[in-house]
């Protein structure tokens, strides 16, 4: 028996570009109607205020102070992947900068969602590439060859990632679902974004809540119900 410091897989299969361009216009808070324990914590937050995006969960896992596993990831990922990278909860060593943030650039990766710290803020801006991360630290990850795990199921934000899953990110939060959850999903989301902006119009052109909805026959029936609880 033997034990591996890295643990390195190939990559999954790439979800759909049409389906993905379908899922980027699924707002995070739409499906928040719905599900509840697919979303990261919401101390991942933008960096860069206002991108929505879809894509294929591509992930990494490395601990402490190590990011040499990181390189070799970085050679793989494809354009619309989602790179998703497990910190093993270290709030210290920042494993994303600006040079990183150039070189996802150049892959034409989707996003980078970081379960931890990034450096080189203005920098990771600028290259444009949507990034998630808890917070920014000037102490850097070093190539110590530690090891580490490469398209592996992750935690990342309290939500556990295997990859090939499906990442929806936008400005409200980072929704994570296996693979044929998807079309489901962007079905009823989207036709009740559409709906919403229905009853937007009809606010506007003076109609009332109590028109949407009958919540006076709401309320009505709690009490009734709440009188024959208590008798």
């Amino acid at each position: 028996m033997s034990i591996r410091s890295y643990r390195i897989n190939p990559m999954p299969a790439q979800l759909d570009p049409s389906l993905m361009a379908r899922f980027a216009r699924v707002e995070a808070a739409t499906v928040g109607h719905y599900l509840h324990d697919r979303f990261m914590r919401n101390d991942l937050r933008p960096l860069l205020v206002g991108p929505r995006v879809a894509g294929t969960a591509v992930t990494v896992s490395i601990a402490g102070a190590d990011s040499t596993l990181l390189y070799h990831a970085m050679d793989q990922v494809r354009p619309g992947d989602v790179l998703v990278i497990d910190r093993g909860q270290d709030e210290r060593h920042a494993a994303w900068g600006g040079f990183m943030a150039a070189v996802a650039k150049v892959r034409g990766l989707a996003a980078v969602i970081i379960d931890g710290m990034v450096t080189d803020p203005s920098a990771i801006i600028e290259a444009g590439v949507p990034t998630w991360a808890r917070g920014v630290s000037p102490i850097t990850t070093k190539l110590f060859n530690f090891g580490g795990g490469f398209n592996i199921p992750v935690s990342c934000g309290g939500v556990s990632v295997s990859p090939g899953d499906a990442v929806l990110a936008d400005d409200c939060g980072i929704l994570v679902v296996p693979a044929d959850q998807v079309a489901g999903i962007a079905d009823v989301a989207l036709a009740d974004q559409a709906d919403e902006g229905t009853w937007v119009k009809r606010i506007q052109a003076g109609e009332r809540l109590q028109d949407l909805v009958d919540i006076q026959a709401m309320i009505a029936e709690r009490n009734r119900l709440d009188e024959v609880s208590h008798g």
